[in-house]
């Protein structure tokens, strides 16, 4: 393991976009597949192959299947805890914001009530076992079109808990024009929730443009081909309107040809502010770390470069101001810490 590599696996992080189902490991995966027997294998290697996608239409096919074996609160619950078991242990996350889709598991037969209990349960099971803090960004599966729009909307309005803080828009972008979710951005952000859409990952700048100027987008959930418009990224950079960026993601889905192309020089050298996360880590052979590992060498980073993009992320979350005191004093700690036991070598 190399220096950087066990300074980045000690590093204490946030992450800002990363999916609830997206997030269920094999180990998960597998369990709930012997829960629920059907199209999704429930042997290793078989789910290895199963996670192949083609292209990212193919992908949305694989995640759909993968949320047809959420059919019970207690399958929201196990999921929910596990994932927050491995995002603590395996990557040293001390924040999350996890997107949840509740509109595809009311559905399938769960009320929302129950989903929010169930959620409600595990979080706050997490932050006791784990030390964990999550938040939640509840969005739209933009392929289910204005009736799942509706529903979730009805979901912040009348079924909030305090840990709820944002409104995302996710799913295909090709067919799923960004201006026909206007008036539920306006009355999430009304209610308070903070807007979080996808956009620019499939399609080109204009979508940006759109989740910008009529969602009133606070992050940008990909947003790759903002690259494409210099406009697009000064307007980016001076409003401080970050980008969630996924680079292992991208590839996997063929929004990006190569990590060789990717963007994510491009938004730092124009000024913009860039969050490194993992999107559905599982199902692109990803974590954290590993993101964080990329980003590195695309920028060219050392350990304090990579403490600055910990903080970033820090910085552009949601968290509360006291976590996020602690989380950047723990950052600080951990890269003086590396420093000090470099200087002993």
């Amino acid at each position: 393991m190399s220096d950087l590599t066990a300074f980045i696996a000690g590093l204490p992080k946030a992450e800002l976009h990363v999916h609830h189902v997206g997030s269920a490991s094999p180990r998960i995966v597998s369990e709930l597949a012997e829960r629920h027997p059907g199209v999704v294998p429930s042997d290793a290697q078989a789910l290895a192959d199963f996670f192949t996608f083609r292209d990212f239409a193919h992908f949305i096919e694989v995640y759909l299947a993968v949320v047809d074996l959420i059919r019970t609160p207690e399958d929201v619950e196990l999921l929910t805890y596990e994932v927050a078991r491995e995002m603590r242990e395996g990557q040293n996350l001390r924040y999350a914001e996890l997107t949840c889709t509740p509109y595809t598991s009311v559905i399938r037969g769960i009320p929302i009530e129950a989903y929010t209990e169930a959620i409600e349960s595990a979080r706050e099971r997490a932050e006791r076992d784990f030390g964990l803090t999550l938040r939640w960004i509840y969005d739209i599966p933009g392929e289910s079109g204005l009736p799942a729009a509706d529903a979730t909307l009805d979901y912040v309005l009348k079924h909030r808990v305090d840990a709820l803080v944002g409104f995302g828009l996710g799913g295909p972008e090709i067919g799923v024009p960004r201006p026909q979710f206007q008036r539920h951005f306006d009355a999430a952000r009304t209610a308070g929730l903070r807007s979080v859409p996808h956009a620019g990952e499939t399609t080109g700048p204009e979508t940006v443009w759109d989740a910008v100027r009529l969602l009133g987008a606070e992050r940008i959930g990909h947003g790759t081909s903002s690259a494409e418009d210099p406009e697009l990224l000064a307007h980016l950079a001076e409003r401080g309107i970050a980008l969630e960026v996924c680079p292992s993601s991208n590839i996997a889905t063929r929004a990006v040809e190569s990590l060789a192309v990717h963007p994510l020089r491009a938004f730092r050298d124009a000024g913009v502010v860039v969050t490194i996360n993992s999107d559905d880590p599982p199902m692109f052979g990803t974590d954290l770390n590993s993101e964080y590992a990329i980003a590195a060498e695309l920028l060219e980073l050392d350990e304090a470069g990579v403490a600055e993009l910990a903080v970033a992320a820090v910085d552009a979350s949601f968290a509360p101001e006291a976590v996020k005191a602690d989380l950047r004093t723990e950052i600080a700690t951990h890269l003086a810490t590396s420093w000090s036991a470099e200087g002993d070598n």
